[in-house]
């Protein structure tokens, strides 16, 4: 059964790379090991994930501010019920579009009649949840992975659509420019079962995390 890494994984994991290549020795000498731990609490996971629809085609402190207000808005625990129990209007009024009102609702429409199972994705492989979390509208394979990495301590992870790790790429080996999607698969496999540790190093080269377009 796949385990969340711990932060000793993360370090143990970025000094075996940087040992692999001189790239990602420089990589790993500018920005250290991930600074992620080993996931949200299974109680949370609901939580993350509106969070992640939320945040979605936003600027950071912009959607920063209208997730406040959805907060403020469902009550200080955000739970499927409490979403449910939140009209649409008022999540409207938060600032959230109607396309992310619509993949909220329906997030907890499914975690609470049992098609999602938060409390067992811990215990799947990595096709698994994405596969798992698709189901809900709004949340796709970027978004899916990015939960596998930050709330999942998955190790493996490698987000080819994803533009920061795409720019990072391109920056840390002085490509032309950045990688397509479809070129970016075989440029991971070298860092396997480690691609998680690269896509954050990338991310820093380029200070950002940019879902696809």
């Amino acid at each position: 059964m796949p385990t969340p890494a711990s932060r000793s994984d993360w370090r143990s994991a970025a000094a075996e790379l940087a040992a692999r290549d001189p790239v990602l020795g420089a990589l790993h000498e500018r920005h250290g090991a991930p600074t992620i731990g080993p996931g949200a609490r299974p109680a949370a996971r609901f939580a993350s994930l509106a969070e992640s629809i939320a945040y979605q085609q936003l600027a950071g402190r912009a959607a920063a501010t209208i997730w406040g207000r959805v907060v403020d808005a469902v009550g200080s625990a955000v739970t499927a019920e409490a979403v449910l129990d939140t009209p649409t209007e008022v999540l409207r009024g938060a600032g959230l579009s109607g396309a992310k009102v619509a993949a909220l609702v329906d997030l907890a429409t499914k975690a609470t009649d049992g098609t999602l199972r938060l409390d067992r994705v811990g215990r799947m492989h990595d096709d698994e949840v994405i596969e798992h979390l698709t189901v809900v509208r709004g949340i796709g394979p970027w978004t899916a992975q990015m939960f596998l990495m930050f709330n999942l301590g998955r190790l493996d992870v490698w987000p080819t659509g994803d533009l920061g790790v795409r720019a990072g790429m391109a920056r840390a080996y002085d490509l032309d420019g950045p990688p397509s999607e479809a070129q970016m698969r075989p440029l991971g496999e070298p860092f396997a079962p480690f691609r998680s540790v690269v896509a954050w190093w990338c991310w820093r080269e380029t200070d950002t995390v940019t879902p696809p377009a």
